[in-house]
């Protein structure tokens, strides 16, 4: 097994996650297509959306918003901005 994946985000090949980082078939579609290094950054965002709008991962309304911008930001589609949040320069 290829500890590398071709990452749908990055668009480039990266070290594969070790195991499956979210439940069902999108958790299953994400160990497939997404890297370790695209998985941080979504890691990140997802932190940033629970503080600006004040979510609740036990909330299942919150929980379902939450996968759902999870999905599109890794695969493609409108993801929320994080109001106020400006990306450090690199």
């Amino acid at each position: 097994m290829s500890d590398t994946v071709f990452c749908a985000l990055m668009q480039k090949e990266g070290a594969k996650l070790s195991r499956s980082p979210y439940p069902g078939d999108l958790g299953q579609r994400v160990l497939e297509n997404i890297c370790q290094e695209a998985w941080k950054q979504w890691l990140q965002h997802q932190t940033r959306l629970i503080n600006e709008k004040r979510l609740s991962p036990i909330n299942p309304e919150h929980r379902k918003y939450l996968e759902g911008q999870m999905e599109a930001f890794l695969f493609g589609g409108d993801v929320d901005a994080v109001e106020g949040y400006v990306p450090e320069n690199r």
